[in-house]
């Protein structure tokens, strides 16, 4: 058996639905409970047709406390190139789902082990406009943390576990504008700037999970001109 399909039998294993025998910390029963009742804007709700897609929303408890993980994309890749992010990616139809999709598309980004990770929930889906993806985010809970790094360097070019203490630091967050008119929230942690989607929605786990502190949503900056021009591509 390969290393591959040695991995995908362990993501089989681990399967498709939430884990029953899980048994998260204390930190995480707010947002367990609160999950289900997760708004999702009118421009988030995904259009008939949009292709399926999951991302993995993995906590754990690091050296510096709770924590989340997180990519940043190649500059090289078409779209989103740059961006930080959640592990994940369309669902392909080999997937069992987009747990599976979730699973396997973290393994493939940053080596992680899936038979460490207990699925806890999924949260509703929401739309990405830019590569129309409707995107189911999969929450879990890292029972076995495991080495991770980046995966194919075409495709990732950074992996960290970032602590929710940095997350929610008041002189982390901001909020950014793009020329085209958008704005919205943004964080800056471990050298990078967490914006768009994926800033959004950490945004609601911050909230759901009542870890938010007071922050100036006054304070406004434009993206860089070097995320703008990558944001372009695609």
């Amino acid at each position: 058996m390969t290393a591959r399909a040695g991995k995908q039998a362990d993501i089989d294993q681990v399967g498709t639905e939430v884990t029953s025998s899980a048994n998260p910390p204390p930190w995480l029963d707010r947002f367990l409970t609160e999950a289900p009742r997760m708004t999702v804007p009118s421009y988030m709700r995904p259009p008939d047709g949009a292709r399926p897609a999951a991302v993995l929303i993995l906590f754990g408890e690091g050296p510096q406390g709770p924590d989340v993980l997180l990519t940043q994309r190649a500059a090289t890749l078409s779209k989103h190139a740059g961006q930080p992010a959640f592990p994940g990616g369309r669902i392909d139809p080999t997937d069992d789902g987009p747990v599976a999709a979730a699973l396997r598309e973290a393994y493939e980004e940053t080596g992680l082990e899936p038979s460490g990770c207990d699925v806890l929930t999924t949260l509703p889906e929401l739309y990405l406009l830019r590569s129309n993806y409707r995107v189911t985010p999969v929450v879990a809970w890292w029972r076995e943390p495991s080495e991770v790094s980046p995966g194919h360097p075409g495709e990732v070019a950074a992996v960290a576990r970032v602590p929710l203490a940095e997350l929610t630091d008041p002189d982390n967050r901001l909020s950014v504008r793009h020329p085209s008119g958008y704005a919205g929230p943004a964080f800056r942690v471990r050298g990078m700037l967490v914006w768009g989607f994926t800033a959004g929605l950490m945004t609601q786990i911050l909230r759901l999970g009542g870890w938010e502190r007071p922050w100036d949503p006054d304070r406004t900056e434009d993206l860089p001109p070097d995320v703008v021009a990558l944001s372009a591509r695609g």
